[in-house]
């Protein structure tokens, strides 16, 4: 367990520096090509490696920490049980998108994120909606408190805020990676939403409620009880990753922009910031409610003191 622990860290901290060499080559390098003419030749061709590989090893790296922070924490089954619905509903939605304009618009990969399955969708994007989809249901199942005695409405309620958090990181990342001067994608016309059309987000809220819907399913009623300690790395992967899509949409791009960075903000960051905050205290109220409920053989209900004693 302390390997996977190590390693995750590492994989983590690859995943952020990763993000900052990608800003870094796409908002300082690239801009001003005479810093790669005056690299030597071996420098040149790292920095043409790095931005052909770039985009893909960073996903890669966030995709692979997440991994192996759900199977530290959660196990490998119900780790599973959210990566396959994630990765193939996703790459399922990607595909009809990117061949029927169902349901994200009309748009098409380019380069950079990696081979491209079926000519279409680079294998790296379904990773991405499978890590940052993770992150976002944990916090939002872990923060409205969902465990074994909840309500439909309540698993509903984390379906929805999940899904909402997921959205809410595209508002930066569409602009950053269609319209900024070096895109990996672009929509065919362009959206009445800053260049996105409204589907777009329609679509995006219904690929991510849909897998996480079918995770949750596949979960049943586990309760999951993560302090807010356990809860950095969920926390810290969605604000990496949002801050990669918000610098390069407010630098790169026109004022205009910072009305759906501003949006992101407010739908996203602060609502998983609150849900990672209130996620210690349910932890500890649902603790003591287990406490309080444990019973003996025989039938008979123990004290908190009681279970104190037993257990030391």
């Amino acid at each position: 367990m302390k390997q996977l622990t190590i390693a995750e860290r590492y994989l983590l901290l690859a995943h952020i520096l990763s993000t900052v060499f990608g800003l870094a080559g796409l908002l300082i390098v690239l801009p001003n090509p005479e810093i790669i003419v005056s690299l030597p030749p071996i420098g040149q061709t790292a920095f043409q490696w790095s931005m052909a590989g770039g985009g893909a090893t960073y996903i890669i790296f966030g995709a692979l920490a997440v991994a192996l922070y759900g199977i530290r924490n959660l196990g490998i089954g119900t780790t599973l049980a959210f990566m396959l619905p994630s990765v193939f509903l996703s790459l399922s939605s990607e595909l009809l998108g990117t061949s029927t304009g169902f349901p994200f618009g009309d748009y098409a990969y380019l380069s950079g994120l990696g081979y491209k399955i079926a000519g279409l969708v680079p294998f790296t994007i379904p990773l991405s909606w499978f890590y940052m989809g993770f992150v976002c249901y944990l916090l939002a199942r872990c923060g409205l408190q969902v465990n074994s005695s909840s309500s439909w409405i309540r698993h509903v309620g984390a379906i929805a805020t999940g899904a909402i958090l997921l959205t809410a990181w595209d508002l930066v990342l569409d602009p950053a990676m269609s319209q900024a001067p070096f895109p990996f994608w672009v929509f065919q016309d362009e959206g009445s939403f800053f260049g996105m059309p409204y589907r777009n987000l329609v679509g995006w809220v219904g690929t991510g409620a849909i897998y996480m819907t079918v995770a949750a399913l596949l979960w049943g009623k586990k309760t999951i009880l993560l302090s807010r300690q356990e809860l950095n790395l969920p926390l810290i992967t969605y604000l990496v990753n949002f801050t990669f899509g918000a610098t390069i949409t407010v630098v790169a791009l026109d004022s205009r922009f910072l009305l759906p960075t501003g949006l992101s903000v407010v739908l996203g960051v602060v609502p998983a910031i609150i849900l990672w905050w209130i996620s210690e205290a349910n932890r500890l109220r649902q603790m003591d409610i287990s406490v309080e409920n444990v019973v003996t053989g025989d039938g008979e209900k123990l004290s908190g003191k009681q279970v104190d004693m037993a257990i030391k």
